[in-house]
C-alpha cells in the first residue's frame, strides 16, 4: 500500500519543489542576462545527459510477510538475463563550483517464470507447478547538489553534496489465470551523500567517477516509528570522449543496489506488513551529454 508522507517527508518535497524552481528559472535568467555582456554567458551552464544500456542482475530476493518465502527473483524468477535500461538528467553548473542535477532512473523488470517450489506472498500462497507474471517497478527521481572543492585543478575536479530521491515502487506476484495476486506499492523520500570526481587523460579523453549512497535507520529520517533500516548505493565509473565543444561520449559501467528491512505497523493489510528486499544490480550503457550555449 502506499504509505502516507510524514512531516519530515513534507519538507523533503518542499526542499525538491524548491530546487527544481531554481533549476528552470535561474537559466532563463542567465539567458536575459547575456545582453549585458560576456561575463554572464560564464556564469551559467546547462546540460542534458542520457544513456541507454543492458541491466544485468547480480542478486535479488525479496519477502513479504513474516512467514513468506525469501524469493529469489534470479534463481527462481526469470531474472537471470539482461533487460534493457536507460537513464536522462539535467545538469545546471553555477559559476564553476555549483552543480544542481534533476535524475530521472526508469527501472520496471517484467518476468513470466513457472514455479518450482510455492511461495507465501502476504499470506497467499501461489502452488508450484503454477505460471505467475511478476513485475518489479522500482523507477526513481532524483535531485542533486555538488560543490566543487578543487576549482583551480584544470584537470581534475572534485565535487561533494547531497541528494533527495523520491521513490515510486509497485512489486506485483499474479498468476497466470488470473485466481491469485498480491501488490506492495510504496512512495518515500529518502537522502543521500553524493560525490563526483572526473580527471582529463588528454584534450579528448576524461574518466569520471560518480556516488550516491547512504545506510542508516529509515525511521530516523523520515519521521517514522517503525523500525525500518535500509541502505542505497549508486556508483559508477565513465570513460569519456569529448566530441565537440558542446558534445561528450561515453561508457558507463554502474552498480545499483540497496534495499529495507522492517515492519510497517500501519500496513492495512492483507499481510503483517512485513518487507525484506535486496538488491544489486549491474547497467552497462552509452551516452552522450550535450551543453546547451
Amino acid at each position: 500500500m502506499i504509505k502516507p508522507l510524514t512531516a519530515i517527508n513534507m519538507k523533503l518535497l518542499k526542499i525538491i519543489l524548491t530546487l527544481f524552481y531554481l533549476s528552470i528559472s535561474i537559466p532563463a535568467f542567465a539567458q536575459n542576462s547575456n545582453s549585458f555582456g560576456e561575463k554572464q554567458e560564464k556564469d551559467f551552464e546547462f546540460r542534458a545527459v542520457a544513456e541507454l544500456g543492458f541491466l544485468s542482475v547480480l542478486s535479488h530476493k525479496v519477502q513479504f510477510g513474516e512467514n513468506g518465502t525469501y524469493f529469489d527473483y534470479k534463481k527462481d524468477g526469470g531474472q537471470n538475463v539482461l533487460f534493457p535500461v536507460g537513464r536522462l538528467s539535467l545538469e545546471l553548473d553555477i559559476k564553476e563550483r555549483n552543480t544542481f542535477i534533476l535524475l530521472y532512473q526508469p527501472l520496471a523488470i517484467r518476468t513470466q517464470v513457472l514455479l518450482t517450489d510455492e511461495i507465501i506472498v502476504d499470506d497467499l500462497t501461489f502452488p508450484a507447478n503454477t505460471a505467475v507474471d511478476l513485475l518489479y517497478n522500482f523507477p526513481f527521481y532524483r535531485i542533486s547538489y555538488l560543490r566543487e572543492l578543487l576549482p583551480d585543478k584544470p584537470r581534475f575536479a572534485l565535487g561533494v553534496g547531497g541528494s533527495v530521491q523520491l521513490r515510486n515502487a509497485t512489486i506485483t506476484f499474479e498468476s497466470t489465470d488470473g485466481e491469485r495476486f498480491r501488490t506492495n506499492r510504496d512512495v518515500g523520500v529518502v537522502p543521500a551523500l553524493k560525490v563526483r570526481s572526473s580527471y582529463d587523460l588528454s584534450e579528448l579523453l576524461y574518466l569520471e567517477l560518480e556516488a550516491d549512497g547512504i545506510y542508516a535507520p529509515i525511521s530516523y529520517l523520515n519521521g517514522s516509528d517503525n523500525e525500518v533500516k535500509g541502505a542505497i548505493l549508486d556508483a559508477s565509473i565513465r570513460s569519456g570522449l569529448k566530441v565537440t565543444n558542446d558534445v561528450n561520449a561515453f561508457l558507463n559501467l554502474r552498480y545499483l543496489g540497496g534495499g529495507a528491512v522492517g515492519t510497517a505497523e500501519d500496513e492495512p493489510g492483507p499481510g503483517d506488513g512485513y518487507v525484506k528486499n535486496w538488491l544489486h544490480f549491474m547497467t552497462v550503457t552509452a551516452g552522450l551529454s550535450y551543453r546547451f550555449n
